[in-house]
């Protein structure tokens, strides 16, 4: 069900408010360009800081445009239990094909605190296809290659979107769950390693700014065109590094404003980017022909 490369969408605000408009036209962009699946309030749509009902909002609003022609998932993770229910049961109401949950942050849980976490949602929303997101430079715990066998027992939770950022990891993924769980790359510099050795794709953040590129690159993994696929690959990496020069999801809407595609309009604790980095990220646009 999920496969290829899935944009984790960015939120577009203007005047502290949610962005319909461009919103929209994001999701559309994407659809053109051959993206797989559509990833809105996740860490880089900035779920930290949208209310309960801009959250239900987005989700609701991107459902309505996709007219299920690619899959949404929505991010729904939390690190409270009890949150991440609420979140992936209105996600689930308002038409969502799954959830994808980061891993409880900041109360760093132990590996049976986090599989009894995914359990409680997962028995919650039966037959909701869950996503978990083991990303410990941002949560402060790793999920262990055991805990995830264990996981992939549980009917609805169908992947793994993995950026412990370990290959070694990846492998050891592979062989507690065999073909059990989806394994989808959460480092866009990882993503032809990840799909060579058997993932199915990636929850993308430059998909954000270059979305036909990382289609095509994804593409090429799913029919085992390696030698294009590691070509597509090496293209991107100077894309790759400039946009997370910064915290993501900062350069990616700078990127994004600069071509026109939103308002540059974050919300504290993240702020603009220093000019330094700025200009770095200007010259890589203009490589890529991007912007002007």
């Amino acid at each position: 069900m999920f496969s290829g490369s899935l944009v984790a969408l960015i939120t577009p605000f203007k005047n502290g408010r949610v962005d319909e408009k461009r919103l929209i036209d994001l999701v559309e962009w994407h659809l053109r360009s051959g993206t797989h699946g559509i990833v809105p309030c996740g860490t880089t749509g900035e779920s930290a800081t949208l209310s309960h009902e801009e959250h239900t909002q987005v989700v609701k609003l991107v459902v309505e445009v996709v007219k299920k022609r690619v899959p949404v998932v929505a991010g729904t993770g939390s690190n409270s239990t009890v949150e991440a229910i609420r979140l992936t049961r209105e996600a689930q109401e308002v038409g969502a094909t799954g959830a994808l949950m980061i891993s409880p942050y900041y109360n760093r849980p132990t590996q049976e605190g986090i599989y009894q976490h995914y359990q409680a949602v997962a028995q919650a929303v039966p037959g909701f296809p869950i996503i978990f997101y083991n990303i410990p430079g941002r949560t402060g715990s790793n999920i262990e290659p055991s805990t995830m066998a264990r996981l992939a027992e549980i009917d609805n939770i169908v992947g793994v979107k993995e950026a412990a950022g370990s290959i070694d990891q990846v492998l050891n993924i592979i062989s507690a769950c065999g073909d059990k769980l989806a394994i989808l790359s959460g480092e866009d510099s990882l993503t032809f390693s990840m799909m060579s050795l058997g993932g199915k794709g990636v929850i993308s953040t430059i998909a954000n700014v270059v979305p036909r590129e990382m289609a095509d690159l994804a593409n090429a993994c799913l029919t085992k065109q390696w030698e294009k696929a590691a070509q597509l690959q090496i293209q991107i990496l100077p894309l790759i590094r400039v946009l997370f020069i910064e915290t993501n999801p900062i350069p990616a809407k700078t990127a994004l404003s600069l071509m026109g595609k939103c308002e540059l309009e974050l919300r504290l604790p993240l702020v603009p980017m220093a000019e330094t980095n700025l200009a770095k990220l200007k010259a890589v646009l203009q490589e890529y022909q991007l912007i002007g």
